[in-house]
């Protein structure tokens, strides 16, 4: 009351007559309030509604593969020596923290088959839009030729970058075969290129088969041929990206060196280059003294740091203990099984879903759902008829050039039961799609929520919490 007689006003209300009567003192209409053990009961009662990653089979491709993460990775990684609140700006009180990141970067550029490497980028997006940038500052050149299997989402990213910088982005089909299409590059190649970007294995879960001769034809006119090497799960201790003749590359390591998928992060996407560009990467860069000491280091050429102290630290540990921890002969088992599983997935299931490439996969196999769209069932209910029989829904939709598609990524950790239990069940779907196509299409049937509208939840997205929408 001191406070309002100091201002002249007898009440709280006062300071709020300046709005009209209509828009005060609204009616929130909010439930009343509970006890703390209430409300832990109720958020546990909403959280159990949920499918959560562990409660079944996860082979969603293109994205955040389902990788078995040992207990070693985060056993190490939240040791005090790594875990703490103190950024070790100063090199002479971090070297352990130094070590770690130094000898990462040795472990990719072998893995890679590349000589330098930083480890410093957020994601690959960020690394990618700083290596395409990098091949133009390299070559002088503005004119950048973009695979069309290449993610969606990286083909934006080129854009925006590029584009606002006055460099020109072209696409770059693919063929009948799913390789890049050397009569369509040959076409595009002039004293204007700076380089090829190309996914290897693409999004279409295949290895170019035609990756050497585009190499040389981008090279033989002095352009550069950059990597997006985040299928490397396929390849690992059996094909480096160096040897076969790309120039720079760049990695996701959620996706192939299991670390976890946080809704978006946290990522981290290291470059890896050849000796003739390494003084173009983006900073820091740790090398090792002659003395035998660690520290950080800026290249001549490069565009500075992009990321506050060294990006994501605690990322770079995980990767780098699944690395260490497997070895080489496990990294090699790894790529093994991967494609393995892929391709007796779709040996198993190609006789009734169609196969846009008959041929032998990677980490990943692409289905078409158009025999099924025959009979009235779309890709996505296919997906979500999924869930009813226990699995997590695959990638619907992508890639873009596929129609009706269905990407599966079993990746290296399951076993030949989920496998076969798998196939038993898109083949019961599969028959469903004949027999009962309501059933499938108004699937699904065992979630506690079942059919969404997602146009109308898009178009008309619910803002603020109403006591209708609550019930």
């Amino acid at each position: 009351m001191q406070l309002l007689d100091s201002i002249g006003l007898g009440t709280i209300d006062d300071l709020f007559l300046d709005i009209p009567d209509a828009y005060r003192n609204p009616s929130l209409d909010l439930p009343g309030p509970m006890s703390e053990l209430d409300i832990q009961r109720e958020l546990g009662e909403l959280a159990s509604r949920n499918r959560p990653l562990a409660s079944g089979p996860s082979f969603l491709g293109a994205g955040c593969y389902h990788h078995f993460i040992p207990a070693i990775v985060k056993a190490l990684m939240t040791r005090g020596e790594f875990l703490t609140a103190y950024t070790p700006y100063q090199p002479e009180v971090s070297q352990g923290t130094l070590q770690v990141i130094f000898e990462f970067q040795t472990m990719i550029s072998a893995l890679y088959g590349m000589e330098v490497a930083n480890a410093g980028m957020y994601d690959g997006a960020t690394s990618l839009a700083e290596a395409t940038l990098m091949a133009c500052r390299v070559t002088g050149r503005n004119r950048l030729v973009v695979c069309d299997s290449v993610a969606p989402s990286y083909r934006q990213v080129i854009a925006t970058y590029c584009q606002a910088q006055g460099f020109e982005v072209v696409t770059l089909p693919s063929d009948a075969d799913g390789n890049t299409d050397l009569v369509a590059l040959r076409g595009l190649l002039g004293d204007d290129l700076a380089g090829v970007m190309i996914t290897l294995p693409s999004t279409l879960g295949l290895f170019d088969t035609n990756i050497l001769e585009v190499c040389r034809l981008v090279h033989d006119c002095g352009g550069l041929v950059y990597g997006d090497g985040a299928n490397m799960n396929a390849l690992l201790g059996r094909a480096k990206l160096g040897a076969l003749g790309f120039d720079v590359c760049h990695l996701n390591l959620h996706k192939t060196f299991s670390t976890p998928h946080g809704g978006g992060g946290p990522g981290a996407g290291p470059v890896c280059c050849g000796d003739n560009l390494a003084q173009y990467l983006a900073a820091p860069i740790v090398i090792r003294t002659d003395g035998g000491d660690y520290e950080f280091s800026e290249p001549a050429g490069s565009i500075g740091k992009i990321s506050s102290f060294h990006g994501n630290f605690g990322v770079l540990v995980r990767a780098y203990t699944y690395i260490r921890t497997l070895g080489a002969d496990g990294l090699r088992s790894i790529s093994g099984n991967a494609v393995l599983n892929a391709n007796y997935l779709m040996h198993s299931l190609k006789d009734i879903y169609s196969l846009p490439y008959d041929r032998t996969c990677m980490h990943e196999v692409v289905f078409s759902a158009d025999w099924q769209r025959e009979r009235g069932v779309s890709g996505l209910e296919v997906a979500k008829r999924l869930l009813d029989y226990g699995f997590h829904a695959p990638t619907m939709y992508f890639p873009l050039i596929v129609h009706e598609a269905l990407m599966i990524e079993p990746t290296e950790s399951e076993n030949k039961d989920t496998l076969d239990a798998f196939i038993g069940a898109l083949r019961a779907i599969d028959a469903e799609a004949t027999s009962n196509p309501e059933l499938v299409q108004n699937a699904p049937h065992t979630t506690p929520v079942a059919r969404l509208d997602e146009a109308t939840a898009a178009r008309r997205p619910v803002l603020r919490w109403e006591p209708e929408a609550a019930d």
